[in-house]
């Protein structure tokens, strides 16, 4: 189960994360969203992870090139990227590891999975004009459905919380799990014991 805590906006948060467990954290690089940080920042937190736990960027409607920069100067490992898609993205970011965002609301938002030009695919909420962070649940079912339309490691996202991923990894059945709001005290403000035990409520169904 690939556990990832986005959002992250410090290295104290960051370290939690780590320390608990995540194989990834999210670091947000979309302005409107309250838990977006600055190149600095994320260089900085990115540079303190151990190896075992992997910086990923978190872009909406970028250009390759601006996050393929945006990655090198951070030290990324990684790049989630929302709306709009963009071809070769693989190609573009070969150093990286690329996740499509995809957000569901029927079976026929499915369909879109098989144009994945990505490692992995994280399925969310659709909620209009959002990108994640909502704490709006997926269709678990419907996530489970994905899995007749790729053949990509699949991650959960939308709405977790410690009370309910134990619950939503037994119903759809994902490769991982990705939270943001779940694991917070207020709008973009990451809460270390929340953390902790999402991650143990995950660990717990492997």
């Amino acid at each position: 189960m690939i556990i990832k805590i986005c959002g992250i906006k410090t290295i104290h948060h960051a370290r939690a994360a780590a320390e608990a467990g995540a194989d990834m954290i999210g670091l947000n690089f979309h302005p409107p969203s309250p838990r977006c940080i600055d190149i600095e920042t994320a260089r900085a937190i990115a540079a303190d992870l151990p190896d075992t736990v992997l910086a990923i960027g978190l872009f909406v409607n970028q250009p390759l090139a601006a996050i393929a920069q945006t990655a090198l100067e951070c030290g990324l490992d990684g790049v989630q990227i929302h709306g709009r898609p963009e071809a070769g993205a693989r190609d573009a970011l070969r150093n990286l590891s690329v996740i499509r965002a995809f957000s569901i609301s029927a079976r026929e938002d499915l369909a879109r999975l098989r144009e994945a030009d990505a490692d992995y695919v994280i399925l969310d909420a659709a909620v209009p004009h959002l990108h994640g962070g909502t704490g709006t649940t997926c269709d678990w079912a419907l996530a489970r459905a994905a899995r007749d339309h790729t053949d990509r490691p699949i991650m959960l996202a939308g709405g977790l919380t410690p009370e309910n991923v134990a619950q939503a990894i037994a119903q759809a059945q994902p490769d991982g799990v990705d939270v943001a709001s779940g694991v917070e005290s207020s709008p973009g403000v990451k809460d270390a014991d929340l953390i902790r035990r999402f991650i143990e409520a995950a660990r717990q169904t492997d």
